[in-house]
């Protein structure tokens, strides 16, 4: 499983896989396709290092190849910011 790995501007590290990223089966290769919107856009998990929440993000299907490292923060924070509004 590829991972990548981007620090924000608190020190947290955050680790983000793709979902079924690394799988050879054709089971999970199936399932990686349904995890693919029609935006094109995949599945990426990324975990902290600290006490922050685990985020799930969708990301053009070349996120880790072709996102800048501050691109992949924004989409963290925003997802944090949308998240903390819920809860309120």
């Amino acid at each position: 499983m590829k991972q990548r790995d981007v620090q924000d501007g608190a020190g947290i590290t955050w680790t983000c896989v793709q979902a079924f990223s690394g799988a050879e089966t054709p089971a999970a290769r199936e399932a990686q396709k349904r995890m693919t919107n029609a935006d094109e856009e995949v599945a990426v998990v990324c975990t902290p290092s600290g006490g922050e929440q685990t985020v799930r993000l969708s990301l053009p299907a070349a996120w880790r190849e072709q996102m800048a490292d501050d691109q992949l923060l924004a989409a963290i924070e925003a997802h944090r910011g949308d998240a903390e509004e819920r809860r309120a």
